[in-house]
């Protein structure tokens, strides 16, 4: 048994080891646990389906910390340990191998898993879902044989991953979305057509309005049958349909879990309705006072922020997570920072700002005459910020200005 009651962290994703190193920065002297079910030292996972999986980021690079940094910090990490019980009561967590860690504090970064299709041949081999290290590596070298490659999810990861197998390696891609867009929960419509057109210029074809319904082969992928009973060749299958946070750990130990977002339901401090269990990154739905609900945010900021909020709050602080979600992407030619947040078709109309066939524009979500939501593409002199001002103003503007260029945005406001 691990005793001596430490602060214990229960996954080794960016939430977690961010909160490590934010316990120690800020002076905290006792023992620190981080319990990660990998074999891998933390690591972030936007390079899973960006830099790491197009080879332009080396391996040692994706890592949060060097390897020497949790013992030079005391930090003890336990890899390969998957925490499969927590007894509040005794405050203790068990792992599968039968030790028990106990712990004063405990923060829950158990993350999310990627959403399987339940279909038949889901099992076969070369049908890919990117969540690991070890699932990109076997991507890689799938993508470097060349071929076909269909992609089931038009999503974030559905489009960066047909990029990088398109781009990179050459492959003939097709990518079969149910909805009439890319991204059109996310972003809408109007953005989603943005990024259609991108992937068709770089030779990517789509099955929009189409679900998949079994993957066909013996051993190995052959095909994707769709759900009007075509059939689409495929050597490498690759399915970004969304993720489900991990809180059985959290649920079996009775802490409340929201019914509509899915996650371990966390005040501003990040804490649970038990006052020495706190939870952050993809496994929390925290309020936001601005969009008056709860909010589960799986995007990377969100686990580099709410690591350390947490950790702070488990040291008494006075602290409140306020962050806006954010999200960035690069495609092709094309890169992008969103920040903010509306519910699928939440918004009364998009206001778009200067030239969008040429992929150097901003755009905004508006609702009523208030900004909710915005992205910049491929402007990085002024990148987010702007967007982020006017959303934390709160204030409303005037949308013609906010579409002129030659208007700042900062003058849209009115009044």
């Amino acid at each position: 048994m691990v005793s001596d009651n430490p602060y214990v962290i229960v996954g080794g994703g960016l939430a977690g080891a961010k909160a490590a190193e934010t316990l120690r920065e800020e002076g905290f002297e006792g023992r620190v646990v981080l319990i990660c079910d990998e074999r891998d030292r933390p690591y972030e996972r936007p390079p899973l389906s960006k830099g790491y999986l197009l080879g332009d980021e080396e391996r040692s690079s994706v890592y949060v910390h060097e390897e020497n940094w949790y013992a030079e910090k005391s930090v003890e990490l336990l890899t390969g340990s998957r925490a499969t019980g927590l007894d509040r009561g005794a405050h203790e967590v068990e792992l599968e191998d039968g030790r028990r860690v106990g712990y004063a504090k405990l923060l829950l970064t158990t993350g999310s898993s990627p959403r399987r299709l339940r279909i038949e041949g889901n099992q076969l081999d070369g049908v890919n879902y990117v969540r690991r290290l070890g699932h990109t590596d076997q991507l890689r070298e799938s993508l470097a044989a060349g071929g076909r490659v269909v992609v089931v999810g038009a999503g974030w990861i559905g489009l960066e991953t047909a990029a990088a197998a398109r781009s990179k390696y050459g492959c003939e891609v097709t990518v079969v979305e149910p909805q009439p867009t890319p991204l059109h929960a996310v972003l809408g419509a109007e953005l989603g057509n943005v990024f259609a057109d991108l992937h068709r210029k770089h030779g990517v074809g789509f099955r929009l309005g189409t679900g998949v319904t079994e993957f066909t082969g013996d051993a190995k992928v052959s095909g994707v049958r769709t759900d009007d009973g075509s059939v689409l060749p495929a050597d490498v299958v690759i399915v970004g349909v969304g993720a489900r946070p991990n809180t059985e750990l959290a649920a079996e130990a009775g802490l409340a879990v929201d019914g509509e977002t899915g996650g371990v339901v966390v005040d501003a401090r990040l804490r649970t309705e038990d006052p020495d269990v706190y939870a952050a990154g993809d496994v929390a739905s925290f309020p936001s006072e601005r969009y008056g609900r709860l909010l589960r945010v799986e995007h990377w900021a969100n686990a580099l922020n709410g690591g350390p909020l947490a950790a702070r709050a488990m040291l008494g602080q006075d602290v409140a997570y306020t962050d806006l979600p954010y999200f960035f992407t690069d495609q092709y030619d094309l890169g992008m920072e969103y920040t903010g947040w509306f519910a699928p078709g939440g918004y009364d109309r998009v206001i778009m700002r200067g030239d969008v066939e040429g992929l150097a524009f901003y755009s905004f979500w508006v609702t009523g005459d208030r900004v909710v939501a915005g992205m910049h593409v491929n402007l990085w002199d002024d990148g987010v910020g702007p967007v982020q001002e006017l959303i934390n103003s709160e204030q409303p503007v005037d949308t013609a200005k906010l579409a002129d260029t030659s208007v700042p945005i900062a003058d849209s406001l009115k009044g």
